[in-house]
């Protein structure tokens, strides 16, 4: 990665330990030593650190604001400017002190994802360089001016010589700083001073041969000779535009030319006065300045914003574009070399990517840029068909397929994308790049090294569960979440034995959600754990009721168990402190377990699942059957109960039964019971079911047949209706 050097190459030693007006410092002064050297500044090393430290605040000030705005660091490049800090090298140097030092000492107290950390950073950067070029901008403009005011003096000088005195006329003429030339109204050039011929390279006579209208170049400003033409026929008595021509030795010379018209004593026409001012460097600065602002400075590929400035234009429906294209291309396992091989391997294998994304690029019409860490995006504009844009992402993940050696090693590369297609002028570039993300996330979901068309239906998906991950925190707070029950009944006398515990969301616009809905987001958040903890709690606090105010006699309650809640630290103690505060008894509560869960499991994960049990509550292994394990696995598993998956049973619902179906739950339950484990069975949905399940020796079952899940109240009020 990009690294802000000090004198000695290094960052500096310091950590970001310490208090944050200690990191602000330590950071003004990494910048110091990066830019100072090239800076004209007036001040020395101790002041122009001081200078930086209000900018690097303003930065850091602005990494952590909520909401984010980088509007504040276009004031950094402003205060570049008025410091000096102008030579070419002071951006670049700067751009890289924020790269890489910025989040590091002026992170804030709250820690931001890494994504959207180096995210905000980028922006700042954007911003850094767009305030830099307004700055320059305007102070060439002021430049500008007062060259132009000196020359319009020179012109004013200049007729009152030729009316006045030829000789005070020459004086100003060859004593001017900027070039000065004189045509004929016919566009003969009669005279230019010494300023203008070294601008062309030094030879008079290659100036004073020439017309003027021989002096056109490619890059001419539109209609700049319909103005000359204006001013020759004296329809106008003055013009200013950039322009450039040829020197002598072939290279462009870039000025900045004002052509006038003088007038005799009686108004007529009589020369036309050229000045110009050779603005070569300032173009080129410019263009260095553009290039490093729209290029990323890794790879070399254009970066987000010529990319983005491409898809506007791509989706503006104009210059005969009507369709577009887009492969947007995120490397897989990239993190793993980043943490594994070190930064430097990870950027070096970035750069090699990139190099081969280029070789897939066939035309003008289609750009290759990288717009974030290992995410690349590839744009055709008006490609024929959807398969030429399906052919370009085909060729991006075969120049992909062939390893990279880097350090010895060879390491291979995959990537995930997702295609956009469609025609320009229906949808904006934010919409086309949300699209193509949620694509490629479907595209990485899938098993990566493929590609995935967009899908209008995946993305009301997408942003639907975004939406939901985004109201869970608060859901909690706000009392949005209840519990349904329902029964387990013994299929020996077909009483309630208790009940499992489902959680059920009440969505204030989407309705009542079932956990599949929002269980897998709670996980991706980690808030199934203050969730989890609610919902043993409340499920907890509703068997004591059971037991000891509704008259039943004593139920066992049954609640589902993450996988992220079986490894968080507090799992024993959270429990033993629900059981506690409700006055119920261990053997009353149930935990299931997922098999997939149990896969592999190794005594660090089955310790806490021996602790509960050792307590005295149950352990059930939910959806047996499903997650291929060892069954020499469950005598080392502290379980008290399987829970068969309820596609063993559904060969069951009629008669006759399923002989396969049968045999397979005879053996389960002949197994468990030889381990001394009882047997439930879910999804039962008709009578000859049960009776089945009943004849084979499972102890407990659930399902429509006796009771669709509902309020702790109507726990015994059994239904017994077939599903068919």
């Amino acid at each position: 990665m990009t690294r802000g050097p000090d004198e000695s190459g290094q960052p500096d030693r310091e950590g970001p330990r310490d208090g944050p007006e200690d990191r602000l410092r330590r950071f003004a002064r990494i910048w110091s030593r990066a830019i100072y050297p090239a800076t004209a500044t007036s001040m020395n090393r101790a002041e122009f650190e001081e200078y930086l430290i209000p900018l690097a605040r303003t930065l850091s000030e602005a990494l952590r604001a909520r909401p984010f705005d980088p509007t504040p660091a276009l004031a950094i490049g402003t205060a570049l400017v008025t410091a000096h800090c102008t030579d070419p090298g002071a951006l670049p140097r700067s751009l890289g002190v924020v790269d890489s030092y910025l989040v590091l000492y002026c992170s804030p107290d709250e820690k931001f994802p890494v994504e959207e950390s180096r995210a905000r950073c980028a922006r700042l950067q954007h911003a850094i360089a767009a305030g830099f070029a307004q700055a320059l901008r305007e102070r060439t403009l002021a430049e500008q001016e007062a060259v132009s005011r000196a020359a319009l003096s020179a012109q004013a000088e200049a007729e009152k010589a030729l009316h006045a005195s030829e000789a005070l006329f020459r004086a100003v003429f060859e004593g001017a700083a900027v070039g000065i030339g004189i045509a004929d109204m016919d566009g003969n050039i009669v005279d230019v001073n010494d300023a203008l011929t070294q601008m062309f390279g030094g030879l008079e006579h290659h100036v004073r041969s020439r017309k003027v209208t021989d002096w056109a170049h490619p890059d001419d400003t539109p209609g700049v000779w319909n103005l000359q033409g204006e001013l020759a026929r004296g329809e106008r008595d003055h013009y200013r535009v950039e322009k450039p021509y040829y020197r002598t030795n072939g290279t462009v010379l870039w000025t900045n030319l004002t052509v006038s018209l003088l007038r005799d004593p009686a108004g007529e026409p009589q020369y036309m006065l050229a000045l110009m001012e050779d603005i070569t460097e300032r173009r080129l600065l410019n263009a260095r300045l553009r290039y490093e602002a729209t290029h990323d400075a890794l790879t070399g590929l254009p970066n987000r914003t010529l990319f983005f400035e491409r898809l506007r234009a791509a989706l503006a429906a104009r210059d005969g574009v009507a369709r577009f294209g887009l492969c947007y291309l995120d490397l897989d396992g990239f993190k793993v070399v980043n943490d594994s091989l070190g930064h430097e391997v990870g950027d070096r294998l970035l750069v090699e990517v990139a190099d081969r994304l280029q070789t897939c690029v066939t035309a003008p019409d289609q750009l290759i840029a990288r717009i974030g860490g290992d995410e690349f995006v590839a744009l055709i504009m008006d490609p024929e068909t959807q398969e030429d844009v399906t052919d370009l992402a085909h060729r991006i993940l075969d120049v992909l397929a062939e390893p990279v050696h880097l350090e010895g090693r060879d390491l291979s590369v995959r990537g995930s994308i997702g295609i956009v297609d469609g025609p320009a002028g229906e949808l904006g570039p934010a919409e086309v790049l949300r699209s193509a993300d949620i694509t490629m996330y479907r595209a990485k979901a899938a098993g990566g090294n493929r590609y995935e068309h967009a899908d209008p239906e995946a993305e009301v998906l997408a942003i639907t569960r975004y939406g939901l991950t985004n109201s869970l925190p608060t859901a909690l707070e706000r009392g949005e979440f209840f519990i349904e029950y329902q029964p387990l009944v013994r299929l020996s006398d077909g009483t309630v034995h208790g009940a499992e515990a489902l959680v059920r969301w009440c969505h204030p616009l989407r309705g009542v959600l079932g956990p599949d809905q929002f269980i897998p987001l709670a996980e991706n958040t980690g808030l199934i754990v203050p969730l989890g903890r609610w919902v043993l709690s409340e499920a907890v606090r509703q068997a004591r009721h059971w037991t000891f105010e509704g008259g039943h006699g004593p139920l066992r309650v049954n609640v589902n168990l993450s996988p992220f809640q079986l490894r968080h630290p507090g799992l024993v103690r959270d429990t033993v402190e629900v059981l506690k505060e409700a006055g119920l008894e261990p053997t009353a509560l149930c935990l299931e377990v997922t098999e997939s869960a149990l896969i592999g499991a190794d005594e660090t994960l089955l310790k806490p699942l021996r602790q509960l049990a050792d307590l005295g509550v149950d352990i059930a292994l939910d959806d047996f059957g499903t997650g291929y394990s060892n069954l020499s696995n469950l005598r080392r598993m502290p379980l008290s109960t399987l829970k068969l998956d309820r596609s063993f049973t559904r060969g069951m619902q009629h008669d006759p039964a399923d002989p396969v179906d049968i045999k397979i739950v005879e053996g389960v339950v002949s197994l468990a019971h030889t381990l001394d484990l009882a047997v439930t069975v879910e999804g039962v949905e008709t009578g000859a079911q049960a009776e089945h399940l009943r004849t084979l020796g499972c102890d407990t079952a659930q399902g429509w047949y006796y009771a669709r899940p509902g309020p702790p109240e109507r726990l015994h009020a059994l239904s017994l209706v077939d599903a068919s």
